[in-house]
């Protein structure tokens, strides 16, 4: 499958390279039979850049991407403390919110306060700034997908299906594909629904 997605790159980058060369022998400034979405400089309205279009078309996603705080998931789970207490309204709703300074902070106000990342949280908080998470897992909003945690956790769907074996993790991975194939294979195991309509709506 990975040679599909170098040829879908050489045909948009042949594709890219055709627009520019229309771009450049445009008419002269001042002649307006252009249409705005050509002279605006977005290249669509949801990538500011076609080389961020070209990244979420072909899922290219970082596998460790690098987080304002090294916040380790393993210390926390081995604990005791439960994905929900973190992510609050995961077994509720459609989101798995991450957390907020304020949700640091309720414990580390007295634990560890002495650590260096500890204290990044604390001068987050000082400053009343909520930490700037890197999202690891999302889908792009040209997917048309919308995930909803709810019903996969009364399935008893565990975390780790999707995420990996957090307790063996620091920062969180990206260790799984949720591609269309993986969601699609994990319904027709469990005999549920793959109508379109059950995950773009």
């Amino acid at each position: 499958m990975g040679w599909l997605k170098w040829l879908l790159l050489i045909v948009f980058a042949v594709t890219c390279a055709c627009a520019l060369v229309k771009a450049v022998s445009r008419p002269h400034a001042g002649q307006t039979d252009l249409p705005a979405y050509v002279t605006s400089g977005v290249f669509t309205t949801a990538h500011p850049t076609a080389f961020l279009a070209a990244k979420d078309f072909l899922d290219f996603h970082p596998e460790h991407p690098v987080q304002p705080i090294a916040f380790t998931h393993a210390v926390h789970l081995a604990k005791g403390l439960q994905c929900e207490f973190c992510h609050a309204g995961v077994d509720q709703g459609p989101d798995a919110r991450i957390p907020g300074v304020a949700v640091c902070m309720a414990c580390h106000q007295v634990i560890a306060t002495d650590r260096p990342e500890i204290k990044k949280i604390a001068a987050y908080a000082a400053r009343g700034e909520d930490i700037p998470w890197v999202r690891v897992y999302a889908y792009s909003d040209s997917a048309h997908v919308k995930f909803n945690h709810a019903p996969h956790i009364r399935a008893h769907i565990q975390c780790a299906s999707c995420h990996g074996d957090m307790t063996k993790q620091t920062t969180a991975e990206r260790k799984i594909n949720l591609n269309m194939g993986y969601c699609i294979d994990c319904h027709r195991q469990k005999r549920v629904s793959i109508d379109c309509a059950t995950c773009h709506y």
